[in-house]
Order: C-alpha cells, then sequence, then structure tokens
C-alpha cells in the first residue's frame, strides 16, 4: 500500500479540534485611580525678531571664517545654522543653506579640482605627455588656489550686507536656492 500524501489526508477545521476559549481576563489598576491624562498640544515654533534674523544671517555667512582654522567647519557651521533655525525664519534658513552650498562649491571645489589636475598630470607622466602637463598644471594651480580665498572675501562681503539689513545672495546659487525653498 502506497503511503499517503500531505495533500490526500482530510484537514479538519480548527474550531472542530480545540474547544473555544473563554476570556475571563478583566484589567484592574491597583491602588487609586489615576487622573486622566491631558491631551498634547503642539506649540508652533517662536518666530524670530528682526534683529535676530539679520545676526544670525550674518553668522552664517560668516562661517566661511571656520575653514581658515579647521579647513572644513564652514559648511558644517552652516548647516547646523539651517537645521536650528529653519522652521523659525525663512530669512536665516535661506542664509544658512546659500553660505553652506557656496563654500562647499567653492572652498571644497577648488581643492578637489586641484587634486584632480595633478593625478590626472601625474599618472600621464608615466607617459610622455605628462612631463608636458606639470608646467600647465603648475600654472593653473595659483588661479585655483585662488578660489577658496575669493570664496572667503565673499562669504565677509555678504555678512557685512546683511548685518547692514541689505538683501545677499550669491551669484548663481542665491536664485537657485530662493527658487528651491519656495518651490517656484
Amino acid at each position: 500500500m502506497p503511503a499517503k500524501k500531505k495533500a490526500d489526508l482530510p484537514v479538519e477545521p480548527v474550531e472542530a479540534i480545540l474547544p473555544p476559549v473563554e476570556s475571563t481576563f478583566t484589567p484592574t489598576v491597583p491602588g487609586p485611580s489615576m487622573p486622566p491624562v491631558p491631551p498634547v498640544t503642539y506649540n508652533a515654533p517662536q518666530t524670530m525678531a528682526p534683529g535676530d534674523e539679520r545676526t544670525w544671517g550674518t553668522l552664517a555667512h560668516l562661517t566661511t571664517l571656520l575653514n581658515l582654522v579647521t579647513g572644513f567647519g564652514g559648511p558644517i557651521a552652516a548647516l547646523v545654522i539651517y537645521l536650528v533655525y529653519k522652521d523659525r525664519s525663512r530669512f536665516v534658513a535661506y542664509h544658512a543653506l546659500q553660505a553652506m552650498v557656496f563654500q562647499l562649491i567653492w572652498w571644497f571645489g577648488g581643492g578637489v579640482l586641484i587634486g584632480l589636475m595633478w593625478a590626472i598630470t601625474g599618472a600621464l607622466s608615466a607617459i610622455l605627455i605628462g612631463v608636458v602637463l606639470i608646467p600647465v598644471a603648475a600654472c593653473i594651480t595659483p588661479i585655483l588656489v585662488l578660489m577658496p580665498v575669493g570664496a572667503l572675501i565673499y562669504g565677509i562681503v555678504g555678512g557685512v550686507q546683511i548685518s547692514q539689513g541689505q538683501d545677499f545672495k550669491y551669484w548663481l546659487v542665491g536664485d537657485w536656492l530662493r527658487g528651491t525653498l519656495t518651490g517656484a
């Protein structure tokens, strides 16, 4: 006689095998009854005074000075200012984000371009054409070193204009971020 497969065996419903279970559990709290918990209310963040907005907008632009000391602290400080004040002031958020993006592009962009240029020159120097590129790279390096210096000066100009109550936007970056933040 062949062995029966699982599919051939009759299947009984669970109710036929196990009796129904009746729950007799009633939760009780020992001791005095607790007062009801009040509903949680959400308080919207408070807006900033115009003087405070100008101060933090100025500081966001001046975070570029941290790059002189740390080499990388400017964009991080601008990002922290953005994250702290983005819900309290669109003005501060815009200027902090603008300063961060501009520093990333110009401060670090100059360093990346210099590194790439010398890496390509070094790789091509294995072939004779790389030897010809060494004077070209040596001439272009001082120009690319001026990128972070230009970003430093431009950031200081932005900080001064914001502290005087004028609107400031970085070239190309300001319009792009304004459109991004407003959804236009």
